[in-house]
């Protein structure tokens, strides 16, 4: 059982007051004002549509603003590490120069005194572009003894041996070194195969 309220009086008046006004209207006008509110309805449900499109560009616009934003945040902090690769790559062929040059000194002239300072003076400049490749992120990579990494590695002859497993680096040409976690430069080594 529903219960029913009395409407309360001033509503029942002026519902009687507004039919009694109707009454003189003509139809037409009336059929008019309904086809302005549907008309109207219509324009508030386009605009709502129009709303939601924009709130959706809106919302893709910040997000292509954030993808942006991030990558040229990735951009900076890769250009800040890896500024001195170009430089870098360079000075790696002054670094090969002064270990040929240490290694090109027979054993009998080490001991010479005239030669001493002069050693002592190219095994302390390498001492010191080894610090400095470190204070860089500039490392060695490892290479005799370990197995070809393709990655590292660029293999230069096969060796055959009977001492190491196939596909092992027994020789090492050419030092590789990494630029914190890029290749900066392969090692060029030599890889052990079977003897035929």
């Amino acid at each position: 059982m529903m219960d029913t309220k009395p409407e309360p009086q001033g509503a029942v008046e002026e519902d009687r007051a507004m039919a009694e006004e109707l009454k003189g209207v003509p139809e037409e006008m009336l059929q008019r004002n309904d086809a302005e509110e549907t008309s109207a309805t219509e324009e508030v449900a386009a605009l709502r549509d129009q709303l939601e499109a924009a709130k959706q560009e809106v919302l893709y616009a910040k997000a292509e603003t954030q993808n942006v934003r991030r990558r040229l945040e990735k951009d900076i902090a890769d250009a800040r590490a890896y500024a001195a690769t170009g430089f870098a790559r360079d000075i790696l062929s002054v670094s090969d120069n002064l270990a040929r040059a240490l290694d090109s000194v027979p054993a009998e002239l080490r001991e010479d005194e005239k030669l001493k300072g002069l050693l002592a003076g190219i095994e302390a400049t390498a001492r010191e572009i080894e610090k400095v490749f470190g204070l860089h992120g500039i490392s060695r990579i490892a290479a005799v003894g370990l197995p070809l990494d393709p990655n590292q590695h660029q293999a230069m002859m096969e060796i055959p041996t009977n001492d190491a497993e196939p596909g092992t680096v027994v020789q090492e040409m050419q030092a590789g070194y990494m630029i914190k976690d890029r290749l900066l430069r392969p090692a060029m080594v030599g890889v052990a195969k079977k003897p035929d």
